[in-house]
């Protein structure tokens, strides 16, 4: 009898965490870890594309991130507009698609403005998907959901689903969480029900594509049971 061949992970999502403690213990300004972790979103991106990953969903910016200080937020913005700027055309050429959830229209209008021509620059594009989630509340958007599901209908899990966010991507095989911390954030609870969880001690600025391979390797050996024996 053939051997089966092991479940690879189509969809992966992770929780950026550690930029601010990977500059603290180096007596280094917040502002350049996260300018570090602008580094690990380039090497990540591109090592899932060549991993043959078919979506890869970053969280870049919470509904709960608005309550940091005006500088930080500042900066924040300011490296996503660099990022579009300068990694755009490369992504486009390799055929990543690139995908917003949560509300984006909040942020500025220049920054909008980018990130539309962005989404639309790669809207063709057939290779991996890179869904950023801006101003995203996992709560929120299931609340969007269910309110759209109702003015159809009935309210079903399938109903609610289809009107998620994240409704046209591959269902979330594997959540990561860097830093050291072990929770979800509000981050894609309703996707993340039957995922796989991997919390690394590895903080955000110094995660590698080597730390990505590992943790789909890793995948590969999970029973998943979905509830069932």
């Amino acid at each position: 009898m053939a051997k089966e061949e092991p479940v690879r992970a189509r969809h992966v999502a992770i929780i950026m965490d550690g930029n601010g403690r990977w500059a603290k213990k180096r007596h280094l300004p917040r502002a350049l870890g996260h300018q570090r972790g602008v580094e690990a979103v380039r090497r990540v991106v591109r090592g899932a594309r060549e991993m043959g990953l078919e979506a890869l969903t970053l969280y870049a910016f919470s509904t709960e991130n608005w309550r940091r200080p005006e500088d930080e937020i500042s900066d924040l913005m300011g490296l996503m507009k660099r990022f579009i700027l300068s990694d755009l055309e490369e992504f486009a050429q390799a055929g990543v698609r690139l995908k917003i959830i949560g509300d984006y229209t909040a942020f500025k209008p220049d920054v909008v403005d980018l990130i539309e021509g962005a989404v639309q620059r790669t809207a063709g594009n057939a290779g991996t998907t890179l869904a950023v989630a801006l101003n995203y509340g996992s709560q929120d958007e299931i609340a969007r959901a269910a309110t759209k599901a109702a003015a159809k209908g009935a309210i079903t899990p399938e109903s609610i689903a289809d009107e998620l966010d994240t409704a046209d991507l591959p269902p979330l095989d594997l959540l990561i969480r860097t830093s050291g911390e072990v929770r979800l954030s509000n981050f894609l609870l309703w996707q993340a029900a039957y995922a796989e969880m991997l919390f690394t001690e590895v903080l955000w600025p110094d995660f590698t594509v080597e730390h990505l391979r590992e943790a789909l390797e890793a995948f590969t050996t999970r029973e998943r049971r979905y509830g069932g024996r």
